[in-house]
């Protein structure tokens, strides 16, 4: 998976900590930034949640960077 370094900035925006965030977000510290990071995907729940606190779409952590090269 590909960092998502647009959660990293949004985060940085609004002046919060992975500390706090994931505190609000009811996880822990390490689970966030797995998320982060792009090794981890949340599941709808805690996307609707961090998507809340942070003010995003939750489906944003679902989106997918796709090739639209033809194949053959």
């Amino acid at each position: 998976m590909q960092k998502r370094k647009w959660l990293s900035k949004k985060r940085k925006e609004i002046g919060k900590t992975q500390e706090e965030i994931a505190s609000a977000a009811g996880i822990k510290r390490a689970y966030y930034s797995q998320i982060e990071l792009g090794s981890r995907s949340p599941s709808v729940v805690v996307a609707k949640r961090i998507s809340k606190i942070i003010g995003c779409d939750w489906t944003n952590f679902f989106a997918v960077d796709c090739s639209e090269k033809v194949q053959k």
